[in-house]
């Protein structure tokens, strides 16, 4: 009998953060005391915990499945890419500068201890643990610098479930490949397969799991259907669903290569167009430039693009702009980064907005609440930036330090903004869009995600694991 149980998959997006949520909301309805867990992330899609601590966008909405306050021990580490071969370490809610400057491997004896810390500590607090892996636990050539998968499994003494997305077809071969590259110790630990994301009549996959079963002696516990159902997790959910943008028209926003946050424009539903042409901006009823990790670079790529140029002609035509986070900084005169955050320099803006912006050493992380002087709205969302702006004469600063405007070019800090149901409302009225269809809270989301899995699972065999 296990105090946790993992789910791991064959390949990155196979669908591991939403099946820790659903088993999170699933023991919690039956009164179970359940903490998510993973042991390291690799995404730009963070939040605020009400500590003040930055983790994963997954594990705050596993946390929120589980019904327990989020805590960066479930998460306690997550690396930000800042480039092709840069990422920032973020180690208990902070990020770490002398971490950062290490190499991958060199990384390991130092975040070890603290994974091992952040477990236990969850392991003696709660009755179960629903630990989460990071890519597959196959990729033999990290075996020995992994801290997430295979290792935290034994360090928890943890049952393993194993998911494929069965929807990109080779399922069986990704499930039995990946067990012949597991070690006999750490295949003991397997004990059951998952078949995610299928599509059609399940009758029509025998015998290939009964097959499986007799190579590997696993048996399959769970042939979970393609749920449309959507949640935050960590990496890019929301823009794998591209809209066509319907007749009334689309808001679009700039794919940049380092964005982060991008899941809080899931509220505009599927008035969103993901852009990284000036051609597919043509005829947008607003822009949006979205948060970025890496802001002078991605700036240099919004300039080279040509979208630069693109949202500039559409401000100056009247089109609605608005730049959060590191869109906002992009929107202004100047980035100057002293401290070298991102590299060292200056940069010029877009100029749309009379705002400098100053790189800060020390990041800010916290929860939010401001009221908007151009609506009187209260707004509530949170902050993760190096970025310390100031306006100038020809800005209109509406909520100090957070929020400003120049006639139809809007910035903010605040991240979570569209998620304020009012605000969301005068935007699209500003933009002339109807609002889109209502989309569940995301608490309902998870009820509904917990009945479908469950049913696709084995439950009594999975929960007999505990």
């Amino acid at each position: 009998m296990a105090r946790a149980i993992m789910i791991q998959g064959c390949t990155s997006s196979a669908g591991k953060s939403y099946l820790t949520a659903a088993l999170c909301r699933i023991l919690a309805n039956q009164g179970v005391q359940v903490a998510p867990f993973k042991a390291q992330n690799m995404s730009n899609n963070a939040g605020v915990t009400p500590a003040g601590l930055e983790m994963g966008r997954a594990q705050l909405v596993q946390a929120q499945a589980a019904r327990v306050v989020p805590d960066v021990r479930m998460n306690p580490v997550l690396l930000k890419p800042e480039a092709d071969t840069r990422s920032q370490v973020v180690l208990l809610g902070r990020a770490d500068p002398e971490l950062t400057a290490l190499g991958w491997r060199e990384r390991k004896p130092r975040l070890w201890p603290h994974v091992q810390a952040a477990l236990h500590s969850l392991l003696d607090e709660y009755e179960v643990v629903v630990i989460e892996g990071a890519g597959s636990p196959a990729e033999v050539n990290l075996r020995s610098s992994d801290i997430v998968n295979m290792r935290v499994a034994q360090e928890a003494g943890a049952a393993v479930l194993l998911a494929a997305d069965i929807d990109r077809g080779g399922a069986f071969a990704h499930l039995l490949g990946t067990w012949h590259c597991l070690t006999p110790e750490e295949r003991a630990m397997m004990k059951g397969f998952i078949l995610n994301r299928f599509r059609g009549d399940a009758r029509l996959l025998s015998p290939a799991p009964e097959w499986l079963e007799e190579q590997t002696g696993v048996p399959t516990v769970g042939v979970i259907p393609m749920l449309d159902i959507p949640l935050p997790e960590e990496d890019g959910f929301w823009t794998e669903k591209q809209p066509a943008g319907g007749e009334q028209g689309f808001i679009a926003v700039a794919r940049l290569p380092r964005v982060s946050n991008l899941d809080e424009f899931a509220p505009l539903g599927l008035l969103v167009r993901w852009v990284t042409t000036p051609a597919e901006l043509e005829g947008a009823r607003a822009v949006i430039l979205p948060g970025s990790k890496s802001t002078a670079a991605d700036l240099g790529w919004l300039r080279a693009s040509g979208l630069a140029a693109a949202v500039t002609r559409a401000a100056h035509a009247g089109v609605p702009v608005l730049g959060i986070c590191g869109g906002l900084q992009m929107l202004g005169q100047t980035l100057n980064d002293p401290h070298g955050v991102e590299g060292g320099g200056e940069v010029p803006g877009l100029g749309l907005l009379d705002l400098s912006t100053t790189l800060a050493a020390d990041k800010t992380t916290r929860l939010t609440t401001l009221t908007d002087a151009e609506t009187g709205l209260s707004l509530c969302g949170y902050e993760i930036h190096h970025g310390q702006t100031r306006g100038g004469a020809g800005v209109q600063e509406l909520a100090p330090g957070l929020l400003w405007r120049a006639g139809n070019v809007r910035g903010t800090y605040l991240h979570g903004l569209l998620e304020n149901p009012a605000y969301l409302e005068r935007f699209l009225g500003w933009v002339g869009l109807a609002p889109p269809a209502d989309l569940d809270s995301l608490d309902a989301r998870l009820d509904a995600i917990a009945t479908r899995v469950r049913a696709g699972l084995d439950w009594d065999f999975v929960r007999g694991l505990l």
